[in-house]
């Protein structure tokens, strides 16, 4: 994974500013996985700030031009990443797809939505990162289609190992704004986390699947 120290401090801050992010120790959230969570990341709240989601924008299509060159098309993973994809295709002035998570039972049963042509570069846009399995489905769809997939950027990852081996077995490199231990060391330094919460975090980020509040 590759990210920026000083970018990925400045999104962690303006995450919790917005609420993108809350953090809860005490009071754990469930995904819908069944796993039970310290946080919570929703990411689409980040169009509703003109503000932060152009330095988002901006700051995806800087990242994506110097880590993967400027390819032919911009990929927003379906649903997350759709609004975010759009934003970063349009200040790149490249045409945007997306994929969904599998291919329509209807109408012309598209997997990936949009147009696109044999052997063009793709730079997939994501807005959270967990364990990678449904963004590297898109990957797998995309490359399925003779698209030549450069790379996938994120807003924000989890960092678990388990996405780690994921990517890596892909041979897919990920670019993130953001990424879990920037976010806990912003939090702590502005005092939104004690020291004591700091470590509940840090235990749950090292066993999600296993981790119980009490």
């Amino acid at each position: 994974m590759i990210f920026n120290k000083h970018t990925a401090r400045k999104t962690a801050e303006v995450l919790l500013q917005i609420n993108a992010i809350k953090l809860s120790p005490k009071e754990p959230f469930t995904w819908a996985s069944g796993w039970k969570s310290p946080i919570y990341c929703d990411n689409r709240i980040i169009l509703s700030y003109p503000t932060i989601r152009n330095y988002v924008r901006e700051t995806m299509a800087k990242q994506i031009e110097k880590q993967y060159g400027k390819p032919d098309v911009i990929a927003g993973v379906a649903t997350g990443a759709i609004g975010i994809g759009m934003l970063v295709a349009e200040y790149l002035n490249v045409p945007f797809i997306y994929v969904r998570p599998e291919a329509k039972s209807h109408g012309r049963k598209n997997q990936i939505e949009g147009h696109i042509e044999s052997g063009q570069n793709v730079v997939v846009v994501e807005d959270l990162i967990s364990t990678g399995k449904s963004s590297l489905n898109a990957v797998k769809a995309l490359k399925d289609a003779n698209l030549n997939v450069k790379g996938m950027i994120a807003i924000f990852s989890y960092g678990f190992e388990i996405a780690d081996n994921n990517f890596e077995k892909e041979n897919i490199i990920l670019n993130t704004l953001s990424n879990y231990q920037s976010l806990l060391d912003q939090a702590l330094e502005t005092n939104y986390i004690s020291q004591k919460e700091l470590e509940t975090l840090s235990n749950w980020n090292a066993n999600p699947s296993e981790w119980n509040a009490n």
